[in-house]
């Protein structure tokens, strides 16, 4: 396939300003990463903590973005778990270190020295992007559109939590229901549980 020298993107120049629409380089792969082309990129909250500069030590200049569906277009040479024509979800969790106490006791998301999609990585608001194999998800087909983003990032978050609550369950307390919530709802009605939610 050939690939375009230039892409567009929505580009953070600075915290605390619109984005600028912008021409940029198409990345290229390193050997342990895929290049991806985007099919769709959610908006999170997290997003626009870091446009208006509430999350400090963001990279700069940034694409923004981490609830990223696409196609796989290219792979480095290293990458053995992702072929082109994959359809991926990229999250905010792009890349941990797997050495430190956090990675070796499976809690990867507290990791040291972890790297976060479309904050200190640039992320899904461009028409391709390069995401670390081992943060790129199988996405069935029917999730290769806009709706399957907030399954990246809401969805991660809520079956974290759902994955924890044993199987014999059949009521479950939600507090809070924001986006994580609402997902997670929809999953347990589907196995014929009972939800109550519990919010201020």
């Amino acid at each position: 396939m050939n690939l375009p020298d230039l892409m567009h993107a929505m580009v953070m120049e600075k915290t605390k300003h619109p984005l600028v629409y912008s021409t940029v380089p198409v990345p290229s792969p390193s050997a342990q990463e895929a290049l991806i082309k985007v099919i769709a990129c959610g908006v999170c909250r997290t997003d626009l903590h870091i446009i208006d500069g509430e999350l400090n030590h963001s990279k700069l200049p940034l694409i923004p973005g981490h609830e990223i569906v696409g196609t796989v277009i290219k792979t480095g040479k290293e990458v053995t778990t992702l072929k082109e024509g994959d359809i991926v979800g990229v999250p905010w969790l792009g890349y941990t270190c797997g050495k430190c106490r956090y990675c070796i006791n499976r809690s990867e998301n507290l990791c040291e020295n972890a790297k976060f999609t479309g904050y200190t990585l640039d992320g899904g608001y461009a028409e391709y992007v390069v995401a670390h194999h081992h943060y790129c998800f199988h996405l069935p087909a029917q999730y290769a559109n806009p709706s399957g983003a907030p399954l990246l990032c809401a969805g991660l978050i809520g079956y974290r939590s759902y994955s924890k609550i044993s199987k014999q369950a059949n009521k479950i307390g939600i507090y809070g229901f924001g986006g994580a919530a609402h997902i997670i709802t929809q999953v347990a009605v589907s196995q014929g549980k009972e939800i109550y939610a519990f919010t201020s």
